[in-house]
């Protein structure tokens, strides 16, 4: 895997069609959507707040068993390496879900989304990359702690904190209409 992962230039992604005049029943799968990922968004938050406190050393063991204890869908998770772990296979899962199913679907219904769903795909694939980098990183910072370990960890994680807020608003915008008009549940 090389280890300078390129980020997609946001400007090169294509305009998907205009849909206009949905009802609020074809809006749906869209808000459902943005709701996945609003709880993704969440997480993210979480994490980049639990990151930036241990970086300034002002978050103990304890706090951040404490931080984490609360969160709903990472109730049993600690440490800093294991929620990474954890949001890094609810985004893989995402992702292979919309891989397999709904983009496949989006471009046999719906022609006009293929370059839009080619591209995410391939936004995925770099996500994918990222992630691999990152798990990577955390387990050196598991078996060797020290700041410059962390400190890769954490630039990974904020890049591929970067890549996800951007590509999930592109995604909801460019494919959200699409799904409720072409009958494509999310």
């Amino acid at each position: 895997m090389p280890q300078d992962i390129v980020l997609p230039d946001d400007s090169t992604r294509p305009e998907p069609p205009v849909l206009d005049d949905l009802t609020d029943a074809e809006r749906q799968p869209g808000r459902h959507l943005v709701m996945i990922h609003d709880h993704q968004r969440h997480n993210m938050k979480v994490l980049r707040d639990l990151i930036a406190a241990a970086h300034a050393g002002s978050l103990s063991s304890a706090e951040l068993s404490e931080a984490t204890e609360t969160l709903p869908l990472l109730n049993n998770y600690r440490r800093f390496g294991a929620l990474c772990g954890q949001h890094c296979q609810i985004v893989h899962t995402h992702h292979s879900i919309e891989d397999s199913y709904l983009f496949p679907e989006l471009s046999e219904k719906a022609q006009a989304f293929r370059r839009v769903v080619t591209r995410l795909m391939e936004e995925h694939e770099i996500v994918h990359a990222l992630l691999l980098k990152l798990v990577d990183e955390l387990n050196t910072l598991i078996e060797s702690p020290s700041r410059a370990a962390f400190e890769a960890a954490a630039t990974s994680y904020e890049r591929l904190e970067t890549l996800l807020l951007s590509h999930f608003s592109y995604e909801e915008r460019a494919i959200g209409p699409a799904l409720g008009r072409f009958g494509i549940g999310v």
